[in-house]
């Protein structure tokens, strides 16, 4: 019976070990490359009306674009751009430098 317990702690251990060095080597491995991300979906947070004012969420995931503007989220980019014109374009997430 003791034997049982022990292997059964030493697999537990094993597999806890090997789940956090998995996930310590691929954050170190994988990149980062927010440019490499799919474009704001702008169609989906378009308003139907044109008189209709957006509600955009208070979330902070930066979007940079081209008019050297960081917007505070992509819909926030995409208000702009369907107010403004396709003159905006999408240069990446994150702040602009």
């Amino acid at each position: 019976m003791r034997r049982s317990i022990c292997v059964h702690h030493v697999t537990t251990l094993s597999l806890m070990l090997s789940t956090l060095t998995h996930v310590a080597f691929s954050a170190l491995i994988k990149s980062r490359n927010l440019s490499t991300w799919p474009k704001p979906p702008c169609k989906m947070y378009y308003p139907i009306d044109p008189s209709y004012e957006a509600n955009c969420p208070d979330v902070v995931a930066f979007v940079c674009a081209t008019n050297g503007l960081t917007y505070k989220n992509e819909c926030f980019f995409c208000i702009d751009r369907w107010e403004f014109g396709s003159r905006i374009e999408f240069v990446k997430y994150g702040k602009c430098t």
